[in-house]
This record gives structure tokens, sequence and C-alpha cells, in this order.
């Protein structure tokens, strides 16, 4: 059965910055970190080893993220196409090197502000409302090289000036705001989240905790700040979330499912949204050595600035036993686990389970009961263009389709779910492998791994259907 979904609900698609602007030098536009993110599979590689070098090799590597798909010039182009679909809503994020190119000036550049300023402008054009993502993996290399990213406590300060900054400049043109994308991949990731390399394999988890704590310091300014500068905004936090099943029903595996989805998929929230610091965090860090520089003030800055809803992105779930084999890992499952028999998984190997996110949903707003919002969700797959020019992406339908319909049955079960925002609704550079051939959108984008291509926008099958889904209110799947 297809449900109709809530009066007002919150219909789009999400991208972001680094993935699709393109013009990296342009604009006055300093470098930051997916600058320096080579493109194809050596990305995943350099970003799972310590000691990351950031610089840019051209010899050596492509850098698919310096021209994106252009969006920066294509903007109106993209925007309109998404008001063809009926977009209510559109996420992106504001490149903080735009702004601040170094990021720690006492000015901002003009040129970046503008930019945003004509993007919110041709969005409310066509009636859409934009939704922003502060910081989405993109820290200014300065930054990193200078500071040490996330790892300084410096970043707080940065940070506040560059959200009071954006807050001022657009506090008529945005009401949702997020402030560190999927903040929680932080300690799988520090790359892409915190902005550094760690320094070894031993250190990650204690310089990966230690800049969270500074992120979340900054984000607790950020909605106290947002909170003053813009009466009724809405600022969340946003999470890589994926429920955490037991292999099976032996307690150990279902204890050691536990342990895990605590520390990956809580964690990040007690703090954003209790204001607090879980008492599960005292006994890991215990065991891991982990040891926070907490300065005075911080904990009552945390508890001030918790957050008004929670963003979150849903890709798949995660299964997990206490003892595992190599041949038992999930290989694909960027955050790890072991394979799921009762799933099939994407051409990237990423378990499909709709089911999980009817289960996440009613997971998360059990616990905290606050607005969600699924911001980003969606299937990387090849696809393929026909002589006619049609792309028939009847599996990505199919995945969508089952998603929503486990987001109807979630609203049903009492959630409050405010919107939905598949990831990549323009076809762009993937974040995890740098790929083109890797897309999501509803738009094909003609750009392919090597470079080349036209940059041509053309509609797929999904972006019609996806049309009459919101014209219909979920109705019509």
């Amino acid at each position: 059965m297809n449900r109709k979904f809530p009066e007002g609900f919150l219909w789009g698609g999400a991208t972001a910055a680094n993935q699709l602007e393109g013009a990296y030098q342009e604009g006055g536009k300093g470098l930051n970190l997916a600058d320096v993110l080579p493109g194809g599979k050596v990305r995943l590689e350099l970003l799972m080893k310590p000691g990351f070098n950031y610089e840019i090799d051209q010899d050596k590597y492509h850098y698919p993220n310096h021209e994106g798909i252009d969006f920066y010039h294509r903007y109106k182009e993209d925007i309109a196409l998404f008001a063809e679909m009926g977009f209510k809503v559109f996420r992106l994020s504001i490149a903080w090197s735009r702004i601040f190119p170094r990021g720690d000036e006492e000015t901002p550049n003009e040129e970046g502000l503008a930019f945003y300023d004509r993007v919110f402008d041709e969005l409310h054009k066509h009636g859409i409302e934009p939704v922003v993502t502060i910081s989405h993996y993109e820290t200014p290399l300065h930054l990193i090289k200078e500071y040490g990213a996330w790892k300084n406590r410096k970043l707080i300060g940065f940070f506040e000036r560059y959200v009071r900054t954006i807050f001022d400049r657009y506090k008529n043109k945005v009401k949702y705001w997020m402030t560190f994308n999927e903040i929680n991949g932080a300690t799988h990731f520090p790359l892409f989240g915190l902005g550094f390399s760690a320094s070894s394999e031993e250190a990650r988890l204690q310089e990966s905790f230690q800049g969270l704590h500074h992120q979340f310091v900054a984000s607790a300014l950020a909605v106290k700040i947002g909170h003053e500068i813009i009466p009724g905004s809405q600022i969340g936090c946003m999470l890589v979330y994926a429920p955490v099943y037991a292999y099976d029903s032996n307690p150990e595996n279902v204890m050691y499912a536990l342990k895990e989805e605590q520390i990956f998929n809580y964690y990040c929230g007690d703090v954003q949204v209790r204001g607090e610091y879980p008492a599960f965090a005292k006994r890991y860090f215990k065991e891991n050595g982990i040891k926070l520089d907490i300065q005075e003030g911080d904990l009552e800055i945390i508890k001030e600035g918790t957050v008004d809803y929670i963003g979150f992105s849903y890709y798949m779930s995660r299964t997990e036993k206490k003892e595992k084999t190599n041949e038992e890992n999930a290989s694909g499952n960027i955050i790890g686990g072991v394979k799921n028999p009762f799933l099939k998984a994407s051409d990237w190997g990423w378990e499909i389970d709709p089911e999980g996110l009817r289960i996440s949903l009613n997971k998360l707003y059990d616990r905290y009961q606050v607005p969600l919002f699924i911001v980003e969700n969606g299937l990387g797959a090849k696809d393929k263009v026909e002589e006619d020019g049609s792309i028939n992406d009847d599996y990505r339908i199919d995945y969508l389709r089952d998603h929503i319909k486990a987001m109807g049955e979630a609203i049903e079960d009492g959630v409050n779910l405010i919107g939905y925002t598949p990831w990549g609704c323009i076809d762009l550079v993937s974040a995890s492998t740098g790929e083109m051939s890797k897309r999501y959108g509803f738009i094909y984008v003609d750009r392919h791994d090597d470079g080349s291509g036209t940059l041509e926008r053309s509609r797929k099958k999904s972006f019609y259907w996806y049309k009459d889904v919101i014209a219909t209110n979920g109705e019509q799947l």
C-alpha cells in the first residue's frame, strides 16, 4: 500500500559543493581538502592510510573535483531541472574556502558570498527552499596544513567567524541548516570530516575523538548564533546512520552489535541532540586509552546548543559478529561488518536494505523525539545511455520506491519525518571513490571518469518517476 505523506513534506534532492561546483580556483576560492583528493579507486586507499600528502600531483593523478559537473556556471540550468521535478527543497553545501579562502582571514571573500546569493535567489525564484550544510568534507587546505585541522582547538573560532558571516548574509534566504556532514563518520574517515589524516593507526581514535569534541563545541555555537541571527531557523546535525544487526541470536554477537551501534550511531547524536556525553562513552574511552581535553565552558556550550532536528544519510545496514573471518567480511559495505545472507548488494557492494530504513527511523525517533530528515539516500550505479539518448534506470526507481515505502510505514509507526532529499539528484563526483561512473542522479551528466564528455544534462527515466512521486505527495510510486 502506498501512503500519502504529511502535508508540507519536504521532497527534494541533495548535493555537496565539492562534488558538483567545479571552478576550484575561480571567484577567489581557496583550495580545500576535496581539491587535493585524486579520483579513482586510489582515493579510498589514500583515505584509509595515515599520513596523507595534501599536494596536487597532476602528473600522477586525475582530480575530478576540480571541474565537478560545473554547477558553478550551470546552476540556473540545473535548478530549472529541479523545479521541473517539483522539488520543495534542495540540499547543498557552502564551500568554506569560497567564503574564507584560507579559513583564518578576518574578512570574507565577497565574490564567494555573491555566488551563493545568486544560487539562493535562483532557488527561491522557482519556489525551492535551500537546505544548507555548513561544512561538508571541504576543510580549507590552509587550516589543515597550518593548524592540523580539527585536531586544533583554534578551528572553533575560525568556524564561528564563518558561520556568523553566512548567517548574517543569508538570514533572509536560508531557514534550514546543518552543521557538519556525517559527523559520526569521522572515526572511520577522519580525513573527510575532520580534515586530517591520523598521524598513525594507533593515534586514530584519540585524535578523532578530540577533533569531534572541537566540532561539538563549534556546532553548538553555530546553533546558538543561528537562533539569535535567524529567528525561526531550523539547525540540525547530520549523521551517517546504519542500523547494526547481530549476525545471529548468540548473546555475545548481540552485545557486540549493540556496542558498535552505540559508538557509531548514537555517540554524536547524544552529544548534539541531548547536549551531553553518553554514559557508554566513559567505558569506551577507558578501554581505548582516549583522554579528551575538555576546557572550561565547553560542556555548557554543548548543553545550550542542541540541534532542532536530525538530518541523516541512509544507504545500508551493517551486520556484526564478535569473531569473524576475512571471508565473512562485507568488503563493499563502506562501514564494515559481515555479509548479510538476506540482502543483495549494489554494483559497489553496498548492501540494499529498505526495511533497515524503517528500523532506523523508529530507532532514532524513539531515542531522540526530535524531527527527522533523510538528507541522503540513493543508489550508485552504472547507467547506460541508449541509442535514442534515453536512460532506463529502473533499478534506481526500484531502490528508491522501496525506501520511500519504508518511510511511509515509519510515519505510520508514529515517526516525525519532515523530508527526503535523495543523494546526488544530479550525477556528480563520488565522495568515496572520486568516480563519475558511480551515478546517483535523476539527471544524467555527460562526464566520464577520464574527464571526457560534454557536461550536457539529460533526464533519466527516474526523473519522470520522481516528478510523479512529488506531485502526488508519495501516493504514486
